[in-house]
């Protein structure tokens, strides 16, 4: 059969091998989408007298089978066929005749494979923010236990002022709430039907896109034909940048845990389970999981600005170019999605050393505390400043956690409004399932089956 374009004179071996590059590998985790989306164009097809009603359903049954094969890991698609697109239109010709050589009447492997990586992408960032939700949750409930448990607060990384474990922990839900509406702004784009748009400029037929849009769920039809595929690659760039957003935070949230794990430090405790070892050194227990999501934070970053650096002087229309954006938006978004499993594992069982938290409540740390008491006396701040600067040996014995009580306005050590990141939370975690109910409920109307388009496993 070959491939889709192929005529009289075949390629040279080096140019394919060039060409395809690894395309047919990566887009083994397309097949079950690009099947999806061909049923519903079919269904189309057969709307407006493409196809005929015993054609649409002996091809609907074929690409069912596919689905069920690639589940199983038993549709491969081979080289020379080049990617999956190809693949699976060569098997429908190969066992359905007609009906398959009519299947791509009306689309070019251009909106096929836009609409398989928005299927995929789409299932991707429904699992990437029940992901995020989890951790946010698990965050707000640390938070919660060790909200009155003082923790040292740094600037310079030098001694600052009085915190606490629940300051800490709140500080990174919020931050991961924040994220999260970037995520969904990502998803909003993502979610719109590329299909009949073709090669970027219709085709002379009376193509329904709204019908298409419709069977598979998509929020709405992308408009105009021709930017459909001038947003190939900045789409995935755009999703990419939501994913580096978190890996950011997470980035962060690492280095702390990596940093007040140490012995000198000793505020908490890693999970030893979550650890490596050394090959020479007995006593080791190395954090190689967060050091990993800080070093994999720099991945997701390098993946988007590689899909930026490939789109960023193509002319409009369709180039050869987009091809090579797939490779670093699939693994920065399976990156992506495992740190944040990781992450949601280590702070489930982080344990809290309270006794070395206190340890480095040094008198210092209470100085601007102390000055800012004086001025609620009527000491200009300037003088009260300069009385506990000159006089750091008074502060002694001060405790840590009526330090905590004394700010009490919301978002302070003693007010942290948890409450607020909780309702934030629900309310996304509404939204999420309500939209996956929805998604799945338009994907299993349109093939009868429970249709995973992303996998973890790959």
């Amino acid at each position: 059969m070959g491939k889709l374009w192929q005529k009289l004179i075949p390629a040279h071996k080096l140019v394919e091998r060039f060409t395809v590059w690894d395309n047919h590998l990566l887009d083994r985790h397309l097949v079950a989408a690009d099947c999806a989306a061909s049923i519903a164009h079919a269904q189309m097809l057969a709307a407006i007298g493409i196809l005929k009603p015993e054609e649409v359903a002996a091809l609907k049954e074929a690409l069912l089978g596919i689905i069920r094969r690639s589940e199983r890991g038993k549709f491969s698609v081979p080289r020379e066929e080049e990617d999956c697109h190809t693949a699976i239109e060569n098997e429908l010709t190969r066992t359905l005749g007609e009906a398959g050589k009519k299947i791509h009447t009306g689309r070019s492997r251009n909106d096929q494979i836009i609409a398989a990586l928005r299927l995929y992408t789409r299932d991707f960032l429904l699992e990437f923010r029940g992901a995020v939700l989890g951790l946010v949750s698990t965050l707000i409930a640390f938070a919660g236990r060790h909200a009155e448990v003082p923790m040292p607060g740094r600037t310079h990384m030098q001694i600052a002022m009085p915190s606490s474990v629940g300051l800490w922990a709140g500080a990174y839900a919020e931050e991961l709430l924040d994220d999260l509406r970037l995520v969904q702004t990502a998803y909003d784009l993502n979610n719109t039907s590329p299909l009949g748009s073709a090669a970027s400029y219709g085709v002379p037929l009376p193509l329904d896109r709204e019908m298409v849009c419709r069977a598979l769920g998509f929020g709405r039809v992308q408009n105009n034909v021709l930017y459909v595929n001038n947003s190939r690659g900045k789409m995935e760039a755009i999703v990419l940048e939501a994913v580096e957003q978190v890996m950011l935070t997470l980035s962060k949230l690492a280095q702390d845990l990596i940093l007040f794990s140490m012995p000198e430090f000793g505020y908490f405790g890693l999970p030893e389970e979550y650890c490596t070892g050394s090959s020479i050194m007995p006593q080791k227990r190395n954090p190689d999981a967060l050091e990993l999501v800080r070093a994999r934070t720099a991945t997701v970053s390098a993946c988007a600005a590689q899909i930026k650096s490939i789109i960023r002087a193509l002319p409009s229309g369709y180039n050869g170019d987009f091809q090579e954006t797939k490779a670093p938006f699939l693994g920065g978004l399976s990156t992506g999605l495992a740190c944040v499993r990781v992450m949601d594992l280590v702070l489930e069982k982080l344990s809290v050393n309270e006794e070395k938290l206190l340890a480095g409540f040094i008198p210092e740390i209470f100085a601007t505390d102390r000055a800012l008491e004086l001025v609620s006396r009527g000491v200009p701040f300037r003088d009260a400043y300069r009385e506990v600067g000159l006089h750091l040996e008074r502060l002694r014995g001060l405790d840590p956690r009526e330090a905590l009580k004394a700010k009490s306005y919301p978002g302070t050590t003693g007010n942290l409004g948890l409450e607020l990141s909780e309702a934030r939370l629900e309310e996304l975690k509404s939204e999420l399932e309500g939209e996956r109910k929805r998604v799945r409920k338009a994907v299993a109307s349109l093939t009868g089956l429970e249709v995973v388009f992303f996998r973890e496993d790959g």
